[in-house]
């Protein structure tokens, strides 16, 4: 381990590492349920896919191109999220990432932005998605 690599770990929580270096939920899903895409002023990019069942997010994949930063952000927001309601899911908050990782430096605090839209963005698409649907099954 070099020294850079000593000063990364020995300067974040556990829970930022585990969620840095978490890739169980890096996938891309074929017709989610809600999907949402925000890119930063950073440049960094967080897609997110919903798959929902009833009224409870069954699962959360995510995609990223950026830092480590942004992945554990993200990686908290499906983490917080994944398995609970639909409503319990608006609550999640930049700040309840940030102070979940503990270590996330205040100048990184754009990324919890960042995969917090992406989540509502999601979530709205979802919503829309099925608005749309009881539209198309209404018949006059």
């Amino acid at each position: 381990m070099d020294h850079d690599e000593q000063n990364f770990l020995g300067n974040h929580s556990d829970e930022f590492i585990e969620m840095a270096y978490s890739y169980e939920r890096l996938e891309r899903i074929e017709n989610p349920d809600g999907y949402g895409k925000r890119v930063g002023d950073c440049g960094d990019t967080v897609e997110m896919f919903l798959t929902i069942d009833g009224d409870t997010l069954k699962h959360v994949a995510i995609q990223i191109d950026g830092c480590l930063n942004t992945v554990a952000c993200a990686n908290t927001v499906a983490s917080m999220t994944e398995g609970g309601s639909l409503e319990s899911a608006w609550e999640v908050t930049p700040e309840k990432v940030a102070d979940f990782l503990k270590t996330l430096e205040e100048d990184h605090f754009h990324c919890a932005e960042l995969s917090v839209g992406a989540f509502f963005l999601a979530l709205n698409d979802y919503r829309q998605k099925s608005r749309n649907s009881w539209k198309k099954s209404y018949t006059h």
